[in-house]
């Protein structure tokens, strides 16, 4: 059934996918906006395809998992209520915030998720420059889930769902949407969350609720008259498709192995990006305090 559905989804998806992204690259060419490179969106592809290549092969140990604490659920639930789907819409993203509020705040996690963040270009395709280790430890999140009773299979459905809704919003050809910024992540927001302006790190983590972020305290609007820049953080990385994917794993070990003692060389790995014993660099909350403190002087 999951298998249908996935497809099913997929087959809906893809003309809209390929329609919006010959779209905005008429109208990027249009207006000479240059939205996209060759190069770049190639990577987005393979990043895409190594993804889903992971993805598949560890479908059956997360099937498995889930089952297994689903046999222990404090819940049976009527999955044919809309309540059901509702629920499970409201906690799969409010699961998914916090899957990416963590996947930003531990430097573990940020190696893995920064490959999404590498691009200095956002449009559509960005949408596909995936995490692609994330389907090894996804599923761990999702135990709290079948555990209050929601069916593995349907946890599966609604991810899809999610995701799809979720690369829509990697475009610059919307501005605004009204009353909708309130409630969703548009992709004003979005552009905000894939800023490596100092002011926007690391905000609007939600996938298609904002409630979480401006409960939680990460929400942040786009600001007139400050241009937002793509990519990393004073960082310009080489391209190579490995380096892509490994760039981060090579600097935590320099660091890991610099670092004196062992408490220092674990903070290396679990404090978040940016963190060091000696102040030499600075995690996105200590740039922007050290920003306010300077604009107070």
């Amino acid at each position: 059934m999951v298998d249908y559905v996935e497809k099913l989804i997929i087959f809906i998806s893809t003309p809209i996918y390929v329609l919006l992204i010959l779209g905005e690259i008429i109208l990027s060419n249009w207006n000479d906006r240059k939205l996209y490179s060759v190069g770049d969106t190639i990577q987005n592809l393979y990043l895409m395809i190594s993804n889903m290549g992971i993805d598949v092969l560890m479908r059956g140990i997360t099937l498995f998992v889930l089952m297994l604490f689903f046999d222990y659920r404090l819940v049976n639930w009527d999955t044919h209520t809309w309540y059901y789907w509702g629920l499970l819409f409201l906690a799969e993203d409010f699961i998914f915030y916090w899957i990416h509020r963590i996947d930003h705040m531990v430097r573990f996690f940020w190696a893995i998720h920064v490959t999404h963040h590498s691009s200095e270009r956002f449009n559509f395709t960005t949408g596909f420059r995936s995490s692609v280790f994330q389907p090894v430890y996804r599923f761990i999140w999702f135990i709290p889930l079948v555990f209050i009773g929601f069916e593995p299979f349907d946890i599966f459905i609604m991810y899809s769902i999610t995701q799809t809704y979720g690369i829509l919003v990697h475009t610059k050809a919307v501005r605004k949407m009204g009353v909708l910024e309130y409630i969703l992540i548009t992709p004003s927001h979005h552009r905000v969350h894939h800023a490596s302006n100092v002011e926007y790190l690391d905000k609007n983590m939600g996938m298609i609720l904002i409630i979480w972020d401006k409960l939680f305290g990460t929400f942040q609007a786009e600001i007139d008259g400050l241009p937002i820049q793509y990519g990393l953080y004073e960082k310009q990385i080489s391209q190579n498709p490995a380096n892509v994917i490994f760039h981060e794993w090579v600097s935590i070990y320099k660091d890991v192995c610099k670092a004196k003692g062992l408490k220092n060389k674990w903070l290396y790995i679990t404090k978040p990006p940016g963190w060091s014993h000696d102040g030499s660099t600075m995690t996105s909350k200590e740039l922007r305090d050290h920003i306010k403190q300077a604009q107070k002087e």
